[in-house]
C-alpha cells in the first residue's frame, strides 16, 4: 500500500507541474442544448417508495431497490438523480470516507486530488457524449460536501474510473469475481445461462443500497443493470435482447492516463448491441486503460464468449466443440494467455484456484439449471470440498460479494441476490414483462415472485453469526498490531475460534507475538497457519519467510 501512495504522490506532483494540461478537463461540461434540462418534479409515496411521470424508484420486501427510467440521456441522467438523491449523497459519503481510511493524511489527500485531476484529464475524451450527459443529469443531485474533491460533473466521470483504478493499484478495492456459463447438452434445457458473482468491495455499508436498474433509452436496448447509486455504468446487466455483460478484472498495469472506463464499454455493449458479434465490434472500438475480461452471452447466439481487452491489443476467447464458458482473473486467449504478467496472475493470485473449483463443480453437476447456479455462487468450500475458512478468497463465494446473478437470455429472467452478499433470496425478474407492461401510478415490485431462488440456509447457522463476528475481531487485530498493543489470552483464543479453518487467523497471532519478541509462540502460529488453506503463493512465502527468521532466533 505504501508504494500505491508513492506513486500517487509522485503523479500528484507532476500533476502541479502539468495543471496547465488539466484545465480543459476541469472546466469541461457536455453539451446538453438539444436536451430539456428541465428538472423533474418527484412525488413521495412513502420513505421507500417514488414516482416522477413513468419513472419509479422503490425498495422491495428483499431489501433491493428497483429503479425504472425512460428517456433520453438526460431526461435519464436527471430522473435518475432525482428519484435517488438521499441515496445518492449517502453513497458519496461511504465511497469518500473510505479513501479517507486509506489516504489520512490531509497533504496525501491534497497530492490525490491532484493526482485524480491529472489521471482524468483525458476522461472525457474517451466517454461517449450520451453517457458524459447521462452523468451530468445525475451529477446536479449530488452534495456540495465533496467539491473539494472535483466539481459535481467531473467527481461524477471519475468516480466511473474507480473501478478501474480500484483494478490497477488492487487496495481500493478487492477484486476476485467469478464467472460461467453452460449451454447445450451442460444446460438443463439446452438454452443458454450463467452465474457471476461480482466481488468488488469498499466494505459492507456500499453495498448496502443495490439498485435494479430498468433502463428504457430513446435509442438503443432496453436493459436491466445491478448498479449502485450514482453508477451509469455496467458491471452486470442483460438488455431485451438477451444480450448480457459482466466483467471479471485481471492483471493491469498502473496506468498513466485514463481512456474508456470498463464499465461505459460494458454498457454501451448492452444498450447498443443485441448478439455477439456486434458486441465485438463496439468493443473495438474503445481504448481503455486496465485489463479486463469481458463475459458476453447471447440468446441469438445461444452461447458465450470473452472479450478479453487491455490498453494494448483486445481478443476473443470463443472456444468450438464446448458448451460451457468459465472465467475468473487472469486471461485465456491466444493473444494474452502466455504473457508474463498474466502467467504471474495465475501463478501468485487465487485466480486459477477458484478456475479449478468452477471446472470441478460444473463437472460434478451434469446440467446447470438456476437453483444450481446459485448453490455454485454460494459455495464456500476448496477443492475437494476441503474447508477454506470463511472469507478466503479463494473460495467462490468469498462472502464479501457486492451481489450474485444468474441469466437465463432466452427467457429474459435475471435473478439477483438480495443481501447478504449472494446469501439472501434470489430474486427473479422478467425484462418482458417489465418493459411490455402498462406504467401505472402505483409502485409494485417488478419480481417474479414464484421464481425466486430461497435464501441460504446458512444465514441461519452458527458459524455465520460466528463470521460476522470474527469481521469486527480481526479489524480490532489489525488496530491492535498497527499500535503494537498488548493483547488478551482471551481475546486470541476468541478470535481464532470464530473462524478456525481461515489461515489468517493464525498468520495475525504470529505477528503479535512476533512484534512482542515471543518467538516460539509466534513460530507455533505461524507453522497452523502453513497447514490452511493459503490465499496466494506471495502471502505463504512472506510466512515461510517469518519461520526462517524465527529458527536463527531460536537457536
Amino acid at each position: 500500500m505504501k508504494n500505491h501512495i508513492s506513486y500517487l504522490l509522485l503523479i500528484g506532483l507532476l500533476g502541479i507541474l502539468v495543471s496547465c494540461g488539466t484545465a480543459k478537463s476541469k472546466k469541461h461540461l457536455p453539451d446538453i442544448s438539444n436536451y430539456n434540462a428541465v428538472k423533474p418534479v418527484v412525488t413521495k409515496l412513502s420513505d421507500s417508495s417514488f414516482i416522477s411521470g413513468n419513472n419509479s424508484f422503490s425498495k422491495n420486501k428483499q431489501g433491493l431497490w428497483e429503479l425504472y427510467v425512460e428517456g433520453d440521456p438526460l431526461e435519464i441522467g436527471l430522473t435518475t438523480g432525482a428519484l435517488s438523491d438521499s441515496l445518492l449523497q449517502k453513497q458519496q459519503r461511504i465511497f469518500f470516507s473510505k479513501i479517507t481510511d486509506i489516504v489520512p493524511s490531509k497533504f496525501q489527500q491534497k497530492m490525490l486530488r491532484h493526482f485524480l485531476s491529472w489521471f482524468n484529464r483525458k476522461l472525457y475524451m474517451n466517454v461517449p457524449e450520451e453517457y458524459q450527459t447521462e452523468i451530468y443529469g445525475v451529477s446536479q443531485y449530488t452534495s456540495h460536501e465533496f467539491d473539494n474533491i472535483a466539481p459535481q460533473y467531473q467527481r461524477g466521470l471519475y468516480l466511473h474510473a474507480a473501478h478501474d483504478i480500484g483494478h490497477a493499484l488492487q487496495d481500493l478495492a478487492l477484486v476476485g469475481c467469478s464467472s460461467f456459463a453452460a449451454w447445450n447438452e451442460k444446460s438443463e434445457d439446452g438454452n443458454l445461462i450463467l452465474g457471476r458473482n461480482f466481488d468488488f468491495y469498499v466494505n459492507d455499508a456500499f453495498a448496502e443500497n443495490k439498485i435494479i436498474a430498468f433502463i428504457k433509452p430513446k435509442q438503443g436496448h432496453n436493459f436491466i443493470m445491478v448498479t449502485w447509486p450514482g453508477m451509469i455504468g455496467v458491471v452486470s446487466g442483460m438488455n431485451q435482447q438477451g444480450l448480457t455483460v459482466t466483467i471479471n478484472a485481471s492483471k493491469s498495469k498502473i496506468p498513466l492516463i485514463a481512456k474508456t472506463p470498463i464499465s461505459i464499454l460494458t454498457r454501451e455493449i448492452l444498450q447498443h448491441a443485441q448478439n455477439i458479434d456486434e458486441a465485438i465490434a463496439i468493443a473495438k472500438k474503445r481504448k481503455v486503460f486496465v485489463s479486463e475480461s469481458i463475459m458476453v452471452g447471447s440468446a441469438q447466439d445461444n452461447k458465450a464468449v470473452l472479450i478479453e481487452v487491455s490498453p494494448k491489443k483486445m481478443d476473443v476467447y470463443d472456444m468450438p466443440n464446448t458448451s460451457q464458458l468459465i472465467c475468473s482473473n487472469h486471461f485465456q486467449s491466444e493473444a494474452f494467455k502466455d504473457d508474463k504478467r498474466n502467467q504471474e496472475q495465475i501463478v501468485n493470485s487465487h485466480s486459477e484456484y477458484r478456475f479449478e473449483r468452477m471446472q470441478e463443480l460444473l463437472s460434478e453437476n451434469k446440467k446447470i439449471n438456476p437453483q444450481i447456479a446459485s448453490e455454485i455462487l454460494r459455495n464456500k468450500d476448496g477443492l475437494n470440498n476441503i474447508p477454506l475458512g470463511l472469507g478466503n478468497e479463494k473460495a467462490l463465494n468469498q462472502l464479501m460479494a457486492h451481489h450474485g446473478i444468474i441469466f437465463k437470455p432466452k427467457e429474459k429472467l435475471v435473478w439477483v441476490s438480495a443481501n447478504p452478499y449472494q446469501l439472501g433470496e434470489f430474486v427473479c425478474y422478467n425484462l418482458d414483462s417489465v418493459f411490455n407492461s402498462k406504467r401505472s401510478k402505483t409502485v409494485v415490485s417488478f419480481e417474479q415472485e414464484n421464481l425466486n431462488i430461497a435464501k441460504d440456509p446458512f444465514i441461519k447457522t452458527e458459524a455465520f453469526q460466528n463470521y460476522k463476528k470474527f469481521k469486527t475481531e480481526d479489524h480490532q487485530m489489525d488496530l491492535y498490531l498497527k499500535k503494537e498493543e498488548t493483547i488478551s489470552a482471551e481475546f486470541i483464543q476468541n478470535y481464532q475460534s470464530l473462524n478456525p479453518d481461515y489461515w489468517v487467523v493464525y498468520y495475525k497471532t504470529g505477528l503479535y507475538f512476533y512484534q512482542k519478541k515471543e518467538f516460539q509462540q509466534a513460530q507455533a502460529n505461524f507453522e497452523k497457519a502453513l497447514t490452511k488453506e493459503i490465499t496466494t503463493a506471495p502471502e505463504k512465502a512472506a510466512i515461510e519467510k517469518y519461520l526462517k527468521k524465527l529458527k536463527r532466533k531460536l537457536q
